[in-house]
C-alpha cells in the first residue's frame, strides 16, 4: 500500500537545504531530475520556462518548483533575471555551450552581479572539446566512456535505459558538483562554474572496472566477467511462471547458501570461479529456476544471504513488503513516484506542490529577506 498521507507527499518546506534559492532554466532530463532532488531536499527551486510552457504538474522530475514563464529574448526580462539572481544561492541550466552567452546570462556576467553564486552548467560533452557543440543523447554519451560496449549481451551492447549517462553520471554528479560549490562558497565567499557533463559523470561511474581491468580481473567484451552476466552466481533466470529472478552470490559463504537452498549437489559447481566452466553452470542454473516459480523461489530464497532478488516491474515494485515499510514509493496526483531520496534523520526531505509565481513579486522577496 502507498501512504498518501505520508510527511514526504505535500509537506512545506523542509529538509537540509531550506533556505538556499536555485533558479532553473527549464530542460528536459538530467537538469530538472537534479532540480527535483535539490527541491525534495529543501532548497527553494525556481524555474524559469518560455511563455506558453505547458508544464505537466502531475511530473515526477518538476516536483516541488516554483515557475515563472518569460520570454529569454525580451532584454528587460533578462535584467529582471539577473536582479532575481542576485539573490540566488545557485543557477542551474542545461542549455548548448555559448547559449547562456547569447542570452546576456553568461557565467562572468551573472557572477559579477553575484560573485556568490554558484554556476551549475549540464551538458552532455562538457563546454568544451571537439564534441561540445553537436547534439546528443545518453546512449551516444555512454558510448564514448567504455560503459555501453560493457553492458548488455555478447551479441551488441544495449542501453542500460537512460542511467547511466543522463542521471547518473549527468545528474547525480551535477548535485555533487553544486553542493561542493556551495560548501566552499560558504567559507570563501566566492562562486565558481561548475562543468557537469555527462561524458566525465559517466566515465567516473566506470572507475571501478578501469580498476578490475589494470588488475587483469576484467576481460574486455560482454558476458565475460562476475558482474556482466558471465558468471552463473551473478545473473537473472526465468522461473517456471515465466517472471525472473537475480542472483548475487559471489562471496564463497552466500555461493555455499545457493547451492544449499538451489539443490545444486552436482561436483561441477565446485568450479565457481573458473570462467571456463561458467557458460555450462549458467545453463544448469538456468534449468534448475525453471523448475519451481519466482513466488516459489522467494519462498525458498528471499530474506536469506544468497543475494537473491525477484526481478520486479515499475507496477511490481511499489508493492514488495519491505518497499511498502520503507515507503520507498509514494503517491501523488493519483501518480505512482519515488519518494525523496536518500533520507535524513533531522531535516526531512519532502515534496512540494508546484506553484505559479510573478518574477518581480519574487525578485522583491528575496531581496527583502537578503
Amino acid at each position: 500500500m502507498l501512504d498518501k498521507s505520508s510527511p514526504q507527499a505535500g509537506a512545506r518546506a523542509s529538509g537540509p537545504l531550506a533556505g538556499y534559492r536555485i533558479v532553473e532554466f527549464a530542460g528536459i532530463g538530467p537538469g530538472p531530475f537534479a532540480c527535483m532532488m535539490l527541491a525534495d531536499m529543501g532548497a527553494e527551486v525556481v524555474t524559469l520556462d518560455r511563455i506558453g510552457a505547458k508544464k505537466n504538474t502531475k511530473s515526477v522530475a518538476g516536483r516541488g518548483r516554483k515557475l515563472i514563464e518569460l520570454d529569454l529574448k525580451d532584454k528587460q526580462a533578462v535584467a529582471q533575471v539577473l536582479d532575481l539572481l542576485a539573490g540566488a544561492d545557485a543557477l542551474i541550466e542545461g542549455f548548448r555551450p555559448g547559449v547562456m552567452e547569447r542570452l546576456g546570462l553568461g557565467p562572468d556576467v551573472v557572477l559579477a552581479r553575484n560573485p556568490k553564486l554558484v554556476y551549475g552548467r549540464m551538458t552532455g560533452w562538457g563546454q568544451d572539446g571537439p564534441l561540445a557543440q553537436a547534439a546528443g543523447h545518453d546512449i551516444n554519451y555512454i558510448s564514448l566512456t567504455g560503459a555501453l560496449a560493457a553492458i548488455g549481451p555478447k551479441e551488441r551492447p544495449l542501453p542500460p535505459l537512460n542511467l547511466v549517462g543522463d542521471f547518473g553520471g549527468g545528474a547525480l554528479y551535477l548535485v555533487v558538483g553544486v553542493l561542493a560549490a556551495l560548501l566552499e562558497a560558504s567559507k570563501s565567499g566566492k562562486g565558481q562554474v561548475v562543468d557537469a557533463a555527462m561524458v566525465d559523470g559517466a566515465a567516473s561511474l566506470m572507475s571501478m572496472f578501469f580498476d578490475l581491468t589494470a588488475m587483469g580481473r576484467w576481460i574486455e567484451g560482454r558476458d565475460n566477467n562476475w558482474l556482466d552476466g558471465g558468471a552463473h552466481f551473478y545473473a537473472t533466470y526465468e522461473c517456471a511462471c515465466g517472471h525472473f529472478i537475480s542472483i548475487g552470490s559471489i562471496e564463497p559463504q552466500f555461493y555455499a547458501l545457493l547451492r544449499e537452498h538451489a539443490g545444486l549437489t552436482d561436483a561441477a559447481f565446485d568450479a565457481q570461479m573458473d570462467r571456463k566452466a561458467w557458460p555450462a553452470l549458467k545453463e544448469k542454473l538456468a534449468q534448475v529456476f525453471k523448475t519451481k516459480t519466482r513466488d516459489e523461489w522467494c519462498r525458498i530464497m528471499e530474506g536469506t544471504d544468497i543475494c537473491f532478488a525477484p526481478v520486479l516491474t515499475m507496477a511490481e515494485a511499489p508493492k514488495h513488503p519491505h518497499m511498502a515499510v520503507r515507503k520507498v514509493f509514494v503517491e501523488r496526483h493519483g501518480v505512482t513516484q519515488p519518494a525523496p531520496a536518500p533520507r535524513f534523520s533531522r531535516t526531512p526531505s519532502a515534496i512540494r506542490e508546484p506553484e505559479r509565481v510573478e518574477l518581480t513579486e519574487l525578485i522583491g522577496a528575496w531581496n527583502t529577506a537578503r
